[in-house]
């Protein structure tokens, strides 16, 4: 019988972050193309709607309030995977956590709590995830929400953030590594200024000058920037069968940010 390469049907996937944005757009493309969905957020009215949305397309969805910051939080999200679900195919990290200040006035608790999220929280999950995904034998896929910030600087008050999505992107290639042997593929993927609720706030707010946003876009030959749906198809490629021979793969959903910034322009 012929392999439907981006069936997810009998898959159960565990998406942190999942009560808005990327992460909720991805979770919900999970369950429309057949996956269980155990959905992790400290916001529990967004874990809820999610749940929601993943329950009207037919599929079984487990909210969980997780920060997964706290160890001890994350391992009570994978204890009650494995108590309702009973295994783990996919993990979605998607958390995100900013300190916009300049390096110079950047105090070391906004430095820390940046990167315990969105460092250390992605490792504390991949660990669980990948030791599962081991003891079932039969592989996995673990994809981490990157950013082109772990590639280029950014500036503006980007310091911490950036850090920590390169740390994501080294921490992607070294599980790749270590954890081919079990078939568990890791691979990221690198939005570019995609409108998110936090992102649409601010992109949305009367007072910025719209000559800086249209500096923002100058950045993108697509000349607009992301949307959550946008990040839907790359993620179900890299959880299905379709991608079954990618691991450590850095994935830009950007509009062409990264290859313009990489060696030209689009400009005249």
């Amino acid at each position: 019988m012929q392999t439907q390469l981006f069936d997810l049907t009998g898959k159960v996937a565990v998406v942190t972050g999942g009560a808005s944005g990327i992460a909720q757009a991805i979770a919900i493309g999970f369950a429309q193309q057949g996956a269980d969905v155990a959905v992790a957020d400290i916001n529990d009215a967004g874990v809820a709607e999610t749940c929601a949305q993943i329950s009207a397309l037919g599929r079984r969805a487990m909210p969980a309030h997780c920060d997964i910051s706290k160890a001890e939080e994350v391992a009570a999200l994978f204890a009650k995977v494995d108590e309702i679900f009973g295994r783990v195919d996919i993990l979605l990290n998607a958390p995100y956590i900013g300190a916009k200040k300049k390096p110079e006035d950047l105090a070391l608790e906004d430095w820390n709590r940046v990167l315990t999220v969105c460092l250390t929280g992605y490792f504390l999950c991949s660990q669980a995830a990948g030791r599962r995904m081991i003891k079932q034998g039969s592989g996995g896929s673990i994809i981490n929400i990157s950013s082109i910030a772990g590639s280029l600087a950014l500036g503006r008050g980007n310091l911490p953030y950036s850090v920590a999505k390169g740390g994501i992107n080294q921490m992607t290639r070294e599980l790749a590594t270590e954890w081919a042997r079990h078939n568990i593929r890791v691979n990221a993927i690198q939005p570019s200024q995609t409108r998110s609720p936090s992102v649409r706030k601010w992109l949305d707010d009367p007072s910025i000058d719209p000559a800086f946003l249209g500096h923002l876009l100058k950045g993108i030959p697509m000349n607009r920037f992301g949307e959550p749906a946008d990040m839907v198809g790359p993620a179900i490629f890299l959880a299905s069968p379709a991608s079954g021979y990618v691991t450590g793969v850095l994935l830009p959903v950007d509009g062409g940010n990264l290859a313009m910034n990489a060696g030209g322009s689009h400009l005249w």
